[in-house]
This record gives structure tokens, sequence and C-alpha cells, in this order.
């Protein structure tokens, strides 16, 4: 997200109506609801973690104990159950 300046964008009388409010101040203007996206939706690492995670189920299927794919991909046993655990209910 980038700055703006409020006096390039908006009316003047819009922006002397704000500077009632916080003069000189910054003001965070939310998006609104239905423009919202989800989280790692920009960035793509939802879909990275989702091939991660299938990638790694795919190792435990194949005999890959949950201490070796913890060290693989830095995460915790509990956290590579977690996905193991996850994964199969999509089955």
């Amino acid at each position: 997200m980038k700055y703006e300046k409020a006096q390039n964008i908006l009316p003047e009388d819009v922006v002397e109506l704000i500077q009632q409010y916080i003069d000189g101040g910054y003001l965070y203007i939310p998006r609104k609801c239905e423009n919202r996206k989800a989280w790692g939706e920009n960035s793509g690492i939802k879909n990275e973690l989702k091939d991660r995670n299938v990638e790694i189920f795919n190792s435990y299927k194949k005999g890959s104990p949950i201490k070796i794919l913890a060290e693989k991909y830095y995460l915790t046993e509990q956290t590579i159950r977690r996905i193991i655990r996850e994964e199969k209910k999509k089955i």
C-alpha cells in the first residue's frame, strides 16, 4: 500500500472536512468489504502452503517419518501431524 496525497485525489471541501478531524495526521481508509481479499491471495503464499502440505502428506504416505519431514520443512513434529491429519480429512 502506498500513500496518496489527499489534495491530489479528493475534492477540496472533502479535504477541509477531514482536516477538522485530523489536521496533518495520517488516516487509514479501509477497503470496502466486497473488495477485501483473503489472507495470502495477493502474495500467493496461500497456494504455496497448500501445495507444500500436499507434498508433506504424499511424502508421509510413501513412508517418510514425521521427524524427517519436520526437519526437511523446518516445522515441528506437531505441525507435521496436524497437516497430515487435515490432508487425510480431505480424502
